[in-house]
C-alpha cells in the first residue's frame, strides 16, 4: 500500500487528528496530532491490510525557529513490505507526547533517548528516565540552544579538537 492510500485510511478513521500528507519527498510522511499518536499506532499495527508490526526508528528534531520539537516515527510492515513515516509536532517550551511503547516495545529506549537529549515527556511511558546522560545532568544536549557547562562535578567537559 502506498503513502496516499495509508493517508486516506487514517483520514477516514481519525479525521482532523491526522494532518497533511507530504508525498513529494524521499520518505513520504503524514502529520498526526500528539494526543492521537498512540491510537493511530494501534490502528496501523492491528489493521490486517496495514500490519505495521515494526517501529524501525523513532527520533526527535529540535525546530527551534518554529518553536516545536518534532517526533518522527518510521514504521514498516514485514507482511506487506510497505512503510510510512509519521510526524508529530509538540511545543518546544512544553514538549509532551503520548508514548507508543505500548504499541511497539522497541519505543522504550528510543523514547528514553529523546527524553534525555531533547526533553520530550512521553505520557504513559513505564520507565521515563535518563538513558545516556547522568541523572543530575542539567539541560538537553540536542537542543539547539544548549550550552555545554564548563565542568561536571569538577571534571572539565572541554576536549581538544581532533581536527587541528
Amino acid at each position: 500500500m502506498d503513502a496516499a492510500a495509508i493517508y486516506e485510511r487514517l483520514k477516514a478513521r481519525f479525521g482532523d487528528q491526522v494532518g497533511d500528507c507530504h508525498l513529494q519527498t524521499l520518505d513520504p510522511f503524514i502529520m498526526v496530532q500528539p494526543s492521537t499518536i498512540e491510537e493511530v499506532g494501534r490502528f496501523l499495527k492491528s489493521e490486517p491490510d496495514l500490519s505495521f508490526d515494526c517501529l524501525t526508528n523513532e527520533s526527535g528534531v529540535d525546530g527551534k525557529a518554529q518553536g516545536v520539537i518534532q517526533i518522527v516515527y518510521h514504521l514498516y510492515s514485514y507482511r506487506h513490505r510497505h512503510g510510512i513515516v509519521l510526524k508529530v509536532e509538540t511545543p518546544r517550551d512544553y514538549p509532551v507526547v503520548r508514548t507508543v511503547e505500548h504499541v511497539w516495545k522497541g519505543a522504550n529506549w528510543l523514547e528514553r533517548e529523546i527524553y534525555d537529549l531533547l526533553g520530550v515527556t512521553f505520557e504513559g511511558h513505564v520507565d521515563l528516565r535518563r538513558l545516556l546522560m547522568p541523572e543530575d545532568w542539567v539541560g538537553y544536549p540536542l537542543r539547539k540552544d544548549f550550552v555545554e557547562p564548563e565542568e561536571y562535578h569538577g571534571i572539565s567537559t572541554r576536549r581538544e579538537s581532533l581536527l587541528k
